[in-house]
């Protein structure tokens, strides 16, 4: 059963890892790949990643890319986002902080902040979500 549009864009909000799928090429499959995600709903979704990686070039390439969040207990229940990139910009002050403090206990972040900050400039992207697909198969 799917689910409301209230329900799809609660159930993103939460602290899923999430899924990011972007077109690669006309005979590669799409780089598909964990990533760690911000969503407040109503609002745009962002993700974190390197300045320089394949993910961010073939983001821009593309224009558009999903993100998949799912559980499977107690039951198998999922929500897809996908829409255009509305901007790429580099990652500011605190937003890392923000992204580590939603998944990580408290007491990891620091630590985790000291290990990213070493793999270079980050950016951050930004989608509005303008086509979901959701279910919720303990409703069945």
């Amino acid at each position: 059963m799917a689910l409301t549009s209230q329900e799809r864009q609660e159930f993103l909000a939460q602290p899923h890892i999430g899924a990011l799928a972007v077109a690669a090429s006309p005979d590669r499959a799409p780089l598909n790949v964990p990533i760690w995600y911000q969503y407040s709903p109503g609002s745009e979704l962002w993700v974190l990643t390197g300045a320089h990686s394949t993910k961010i070039r073939l983001l821009e390439a593309a224009g558009r890319f999903s993100l998949m969040a799912q559980v499977v207990t107690p039951t198998v229940r999922y929500v897809t986002a996908e829409g255009p990139i509305t901007r790429t910009e580099p990652m500011k002050d605190g937003m890392l902080r923000e992204m580590a403090a939603r998944y990580l206990p408290a007491e990891k972040v620091d630590p985790y902040l000291e290990f990213a900050q070493s793999h270079g400039d980050q950016v951050a992207v930004f989608m509005r979500p303008d086509h979901w697909l959701s279910a919720d198969m303990g409703a069945i």
